[in-house]
């Protein structure tokens, strides 16, 4: 098929994995059942927090995740593809540091993918935007194409945004729709959001889905993350198809895989790389 139906999920998911399940499954559910062929949930579906010692206390293994279950049974009933945008998951490594794991669900409820984001969000943007993700999560190495729902999948995260030649691999690899699930800083997203994602597409010639998480996250010790919303779904001529705004919900496009053929017909840039020396 050339022809898919995409629902994006938007979020505003607090730091209680629990909590936030029967939210996440609701709006899976209403995606599905508004006829989605591939639904896709923001970065860090299932907990937003900046606390270390939080996240320890609440986040599981992947083996043991309810989220991760919850969400592979939801794919199965519905029938749907569905790209969970991260999980934040406990791991064994040593240094006790998450991985953040991208995950894509076939209609059997089988895991037919997974990235772990391999840019880490270490900025100091403002006093009040300062992030230093590398001190809880561990980068991934690997970058990762799926098929999925009739298309080429190319997976990202969030701050990976920031790294076009990543996406210009995955184009490359064949993906013909590429993910980048956020939780976005407000200052930076208003600032850089939309560009880099309509970069991003007009680059790779690709479909961009982005599904976001919004607004004001509650927060147990008192100290709430802001994001910037605004999931959006971009064409492979650098369009945007939609833009969901800041209310959480869930949002659908359609999506002709024969666009990107024909765009990459019409400037096949990501055929014409060459080999160059310097700069010294």
């Amino acid at each position: 098929m050339t022809r898919l139906r995409a629902g994006l999920v938007q979020l505003t998911s607090s730091d209680l994995p629990l909590e936030n399940l029967p939210v996440t499954v609701e709006a899976v559910r209403k995606a599905a059942e508004g006829g989605a062929d591939l639904v896709l949930t923001p970065e860090v579906t299932n907990c937003v927090s900046n606390s270390r010692a939080h996240q320890q206390a609440h986040l599981a293994r992947e083996k043991e995740d309810p989220t991760l279950e919850a969400l592979r049974d939801e794919a199965a009933r519905g029938g749907i593809w569905l790209l969970i945008g991260s999980l934040a998951l406990a791991t064994d490594d040593a240094d006790g540091r998450f991985a953040n794991r991208s995950f894509l669900i076939g209609p059997d409820g089988a895991i037919a993918a997974r990235y772990d984001k391999i840019h880490m969000f270490d900025v100091a943007v403002t006093k009040e935007e300062t992030f230093r993700e590398s001190e809880g999560f561990r980068p991934g190495a690997a970058a990762v194409v799926a098929e999925a729902a009739g298309a080429t999948i190319g997976l990202s995260i969030c701050y990976d945004l920031r790294f076009p030649h990543l996406h210009r691999a995955l184009a490359q690899a064949g993906a013909q729709i590429i993910t980048i699930p956020a939780a976005f800083s407000p200052v930076t997203g208003a600032a850089h959001w939309e560009v880099l994602l309509r970069a991003r597409a007009i680059e790779t010639g690709a479909f961009v889905l982005a599904p976001a998480q919004t607004g004001a996250h509650p927060s147990g010790n008192g100290i709430s993350r802001h994001t910037h919303g605004h999931s959006l779904a971009v064409g492979p001529w650098g369009e945007v198809l939609h833009d969901a705004g800041t209310a959480p919900g869930v949002s659908f496009v359609e999506i002709d895989l024969a666009d990107v053929a024909e765009t990459r017909r019409r400037l096949p840039a990501i055929s014409h790389d060459r080999a160059f020396t310097g700069p010294v």
